[in-house]
């Protein structure tokens, strides 16, 4: 099992981690617009270590038409600090996280304290912007980060990915986010901000699931 947490103050907004609330959609950072949806992906433990192999690839923002560069690991071991349970629970597990993964290309997986950039426009909105990677989490049942905003984006927040194989077999995909408009005309106008946000969920789940991938899609 590997977990890692990483937070200081380059992140642009105050609630790290809240993207793992149970009531985010209910009771989001303020200012923000919250989001989240699952979907099932599949079954079985292949479908699993595919999906999770592929988002810490960086595979959901690619997906997404998102172009990923620059990324760095944090300097040094990260230590695993506080991380949080699949209720949003904080968690403490105690040692020091020294394992890097790279993809054929020599990238780096998601890893606590990784920061990157992406680039590229969705819905035909701009979504560039410089990320910080919150927390990681590979478990036996569970594979996924968190990303948080550092500058440069129209808007300002968090968002989540998780893969899970539940004991029914079912794999499942989870994104959740929220965004705080930056950006004077997404804060003029709070539907843009939906609106891109919808794109990237369709994005990211084109990307994780072969259920829903064609051909040149």
């Amino acid at each position: 099992m590997r977990r890692g947490t990483f937070q200081d103050e380059t992140v642009d907004y105050a609630a790290v981690g809240a993207t793992q609330a149970h009531d985010l959609l209910q009771y989001p950072p303020e200012h923000s617009l919250p989001a989240a949806d699952s979907w099932r992906i599949g079954s079985g433990e292949e479908r699993f270590r595919t999906a999770g192999d592929a988002l810490l690839s960086w595979g959901a923002l690619k997906g997404a038409g998102l172009t990923v560069t620059d990324v760095r690991p944090a300097p040094g071991p990260a230590y695993s600090g506080v991380s949080f349970d699949g209720d949003g629970n904080a968690v403490a597990p105690s040692r020091l996280e020294a394992d890097q993964h790279y993809d054929a290309e020599g990238t780096p997986y998601a890893g606590p304290g990784t920061t990157l950039r992406v680039h590229g426009r969705v819905g035909g909105m701009r979504a560039d912007a410089e990320l910080r990677v919150i927390f990681v989490i590979e478990e036996a049942r569970r594979i996924g980060f968190a990303l948080g905003t550092v500058g440069g984006s129209v808007v300002s927040g968090e968002e989540s990915f998780m893969v899970e194989w539940r004991d029914n077999d079912e794999v499942w995909f989870t994104v959740k986010a929220f965004d705080r408009p930056v950006g004077l005309l997404h804060r003029l106008f709070r539907g843009i901000v939906r609106r891109r946000r919808k794109a990237l969920f369709a994005g990211y789940l084109r990307a994780i699931s072969p259920l829903f991938a064609t051909p040149g899609t």
